[in-house]
């Protein structure tokens, strides 16, 4: 940026034209609709709402319309042609502004009247390496309440239209309109970016630093691949990582119109889904219908379910159960994933998983939820009479989907664009399994883990599978207690780089060390260095939703909770097993560099060295740690449990008075 000087005197200098200063203006024209009971019985805010709305602009004829709330997470600055004033931190709140647009005409045309608020959302890309990624996960709790203090400051709103796109918007939209589901609450998913016609996607993209580093690609290759990665300006990323398989748990949870998740953005198909969104909203509570209808325990088993299927990002087992908190259902729990993948085969070949790995806009023209939902129907596998927000059941939706216009040409135009058969993206369930297709997520436990794990099961490499389909790994543990040193070893940038057959143990950096920060730069590089697939990763951080390889997460408990991955220690031997067929997975500790038995190891060292929270984590989100460990940490779905945290306090003030009473009187019996 060039040297900027200010004279001082520019300060302070007269106005180039003093009487464009103006001390008084005339105000609207026209008068508000009011009458004798509304004077009388609405409150003094409900009024001066009118004079705000009008003083705005608002026609004063129109303006005892019914109230819509279009609540999204648009960020930066858009030009009327498309170009940015200010940049905003991601593709996917970018052209959001241009849903909220649409569905405010929607509103006003059906009489309504459409007020916008905005929470705009960071990016995990851009964070991922950096202190920014301490606050990613944190973030989603902070802007569900936000999101739901909006929505309750506008007193007379029936119903809210929800845009949200990305990894932590997404989840906390979604969790701010369970929060207020006595509402005619509909959620509008961004929609997704298109792939580059020539070059690399948005997730592969992320490791051009590795792989250049290790001498896998020139200069000249990585410049052009990080230029050209995003094929449009707006949308998530091309991949069913964490944003897109959050708008796909959305619509199976019934909180969108129908195919709604994974629309190309800036697109006539995406815009409609927010004027069909209002309208759907509109109707609800014409009908007396509220989200609250919608969002039963069933629906929620549908969301496992979808996510099954798809092969969903294993950040969805923090934010369904957040959801459900939110909603007042039942937070679902590891155990219930468990039953549901075991039950239920991935059919779904989306990027980041194979065979082949289409983008996010294939599974949509695919056909998208409504295809898998009903090939899950088929398998007697849905919960078809749970409603949707469209007013329909799933089965009515269903039973209407599969001889539609929208279906036939979704499908024939992916054939013809990119002569791609729709049943080689969405396979019938029996199709997938004879080309090799096994069930998402695995929980391993252990002498490591004896809270357990998670780990993506479909997406490790079928090269390092046995023939029996069970992932064995016994390797060197190469301990790192930061994400920094970690990937300077992948690298090779240090004085003993990580090498094929080791096990890298990434500890501390769980809600506690650092707010549970995604590691994706380092699975990533893993993916796509030549000797990745060699090395498995076991940790107490979290993975990005579009992570492969044999890497090991939610580690519980974490190290700095006392969790026996802090007692690890570099050239110990780690063996992984991971059973795709049952999904049954071990990470123990089986033997140790200094001769111990590994048990007694466990037991008697002391947490490794330099092991504590991170210096940078901020007081924010420190406090975020404490108050969702008592709300059943990340197992639980890093939820804020009011009741919990309020018995907590009182608890620990009892005992920190009786601590004072009795050191008073100790005192006052020593001066006796």
């Amino acid at each position: 940026m060039a040297d900027v000087v200010i004279d001082p005197a520019d300060y302070f200098a007269a106005l180039d034209a003093p009487e464009t200063l103006a001390t008084k203006a005339d105000g609207p024209d026209g008068k508000l609709p009011l009458s004798d009971e509304i004077l009388r019985t609405w409150t003094s805010g409900d009024l001066f709402g009118l004079t705000q709305s009008v003083g705005m602009g608002f026609d004063p004829r129109r303006v005892l319309g019914d109230q819509y709330l279009i609540l999204s997470t648009q960020g930066g600055v858009r030009n009327p042609d498309g170009t940015p004033q200010a940049l905003g931190y991601h593709t996917g709140h970018w052209e959001v502004g241009l849903l909220g647009q649409a569905a405010a005409e929607q509103i006003e045309k059906d009489g309504g009247v459409p007020f916008a608020a905005f929470v705009s959302d960071p990016c995990d890309g851009r964070t991922q390496g950096t202190d920014g990624m301490f606050d990613s996960l944190p973030y989603r709790n902070d802007a569900a309440i936000v999101m739901r203090r909006l929505i309750r400051s506008l007193p007379r709103r029936k119903g809210v239209i929800g845009i949200a796109t990305c990894d932590k918007g997404l989840p906390a939209m979604m969790m701010a309109l369970a929060g207020t589901g006595h509402l005619a609450n509909v959620l509008v998913p961004g929609g997704v970016t298109l792939p580059p016609t020539v070059g690399e996607d948005a997730g592969k993209v992320q490791t051009i630093g590795a792989r250049y580093t290790r001498g896998e690609m020139s200069l000249e290759e990585a410049s052009v691949a990080g230029c050209k990665a995003c094929g449009t300006p707006g949308g998530g990323c091309q991949f069913l990582g964490t944003a897109a398989t959050s708008q796909v748990i959305a619509e199976a949870l019934g909180m969108t119109v129908p195919h709604a998740a994974l629309a190309p953005s800036g697109q006539p198909i995406w815009t409609r889904l927010a004027r069909d969104a209002a309208a759907s909203s509109a109707a609800m509570h014409s009908a007396g219908m509220t989200l609250r209808d919608v969002l039963t325990d069933k629906s929620f088993e549908n969301a496992m379910l979808m996510h099954a299927a798809v092969g969903g990002s294993t950040n969805l087992l923090l934010h369904i159960p957040a959801i459900a908190a939110a909603a007042g259902r039942r937070r679902p729990t590891a155990e219930d994933f468990r039953k549901v993948n075991q039950s239920v085969p991935r059919f779904v070949d989306c990027l980041p998983n194979g065979p082949v790995g289409h983008p996010t806009v294939r599974l949509f023209l695919a056909g998208g939820v409504p295809e898998v939902a009903w090939h899950l129907r088929e398998a007697g596998l849905w919960n078809g009479e749970e409603k949707t927000v469209s007013g329909m059941t799933w089965n009515e939706l269903l039973d209407r989907w599969q001889s539609s216009d929208r279906r036939a040409v979704c499908r024939e135009r992916l054939q013809m664009a990119d002569g791609v058969d729709p049943d080689d993206v969405i396979m019938p369930p029996a199709i997938a399994k004879q080309r090799g297709l096994t069930s998402t997520v695995c929980f391993p436990t252990g002498n490591l883990c004896p809270e357990g794990s998670v780990i993506k099961a479909t997406s490790i490499d079928p090269t390092v599978i046995d023939d029996d389909g069970v992932y064995r790994k016994r390797g060197r543990a190469r301990v790192f207690t930061s994400e920094r040193d970690a990937i300077a070893a992948v690298k090779g940038q240090t004085d003993t780089p990580i090498e094929a057959g080791d096990v890298i143990v990434l500890i501390g950096r769980g809600p506690l060390g650092c707010g549970m920060e995604e590691t994706y730069q380092i699975t990533s590089a893993l993916k796509y260095l030549s000797f990745g697939k060699h090395v498995a990763l076991v940790t107490d951080a979290r993975f990005s939703g579009v992570s492969t390889g044999a890497c090991i997460g939610h580690v519980g408990p974490e190290a700095l909770a006392g969790g026996p991955i802090g007692k690890v220690r570099d050239g110990d031997t780690v063996q992984i097993t991971v059973d795709r067929n049952t999904l049954d997975g071990t990470v123990d500790l089986v033997e140790t560099v200094d001769g111990l038995d590994p048990i007694t190891a466990l037991n008697e060292r002391s947490i490794a060295d330099g092991l504590s929270s991170d210096a940078a984590i901020p007081d924010d989100t420190r406090l975020w740690a404490a108050l969702q460990q008592v709300g059943g940490g990340s197992w639980g779905g890093c939820v804020y449990d009011v009741d919990k945290i309020i018995e907590t306090l009182q608890a620990g003030q009892a005992a920190l008075d009786a601590k004072a009473s009795g050191e008073s009187k100790s005192s006052m019996a020593e001066q006796s």
